[in-house]
Order: C-alpha cells, then structure tokens, then sequence
C-alpha cells in the first residue's frame, strides 16, 4: 500500500503464469525491492530499484549504491540476478550530481 507523503517507491508486476514460481518477495526499502522466484533449475533474483535523481543529496545516492552492492554481494554465485526500474544514470556530463 503506497503513501501520499511518499514521493518515491517501487512495485514489480508479476504475470499470473509466473506466480507460482515466486519464492520471496522482499522490500529493502522505498527504492529497492527483490523479487526472488524459480527459473526451470535455477533461482532468479529481480532488483526493482528507483536510484535517486540528480538532484538529491549526494548522501542519499551514496546510502542508495551502497544498498544495492551489497543485497547483490549477499546472493550466492550459483543464482541470477536481473535488474529492472530507473536507475537515473547520465552519459555524456562529466559534470554527474
């Protein structure tokens, strides 16, 4: 359930023949949310995240990257991993905020 004070935030959308295969679903935070689910014999983990815009504090980015490197440092090599959503990234600036 979302919030009227909340400006950020992620979901993933799961399609019905897929459902069954979802072992956890697990939301780190307003911005990262790990869907882990079975792939024929394998473990798929999607990271749905929503990186913080130009404009946010640098702290905010830093606890934002943070974060995500170390969910993925904790998934065992043998299982995948995906990443989906908006991950605000800049190409051609040298001046990145």
């Amino acid at each position: 359930m979302g919030s009227k004070a909340k400006t950020d935030g992620v979901g993933i959308f799961v399609a019905e023949k897929w459902v069954d295969s979802v072992v956890s679903v697990e939301r780190h935070s307003d911005r990262v949310l790990v869907l882990k689910m079975v792939l024929d014999d394998c473990l798929l983990n999607v990271f749905t995240v929503y990186a913080p815009h130009s404009g946010k504090p640098d702290v905010e980015k830093e606890r934002f990257w943070n974060e995500v490197f170390y969910l993925v440092s904790c998934i065992p090599q043998n299982e995948m991993v995906v990443f989906a959503g908006d991950m605000n990234g800049h190409i051609g600036s040298s001046n990145v905020g």
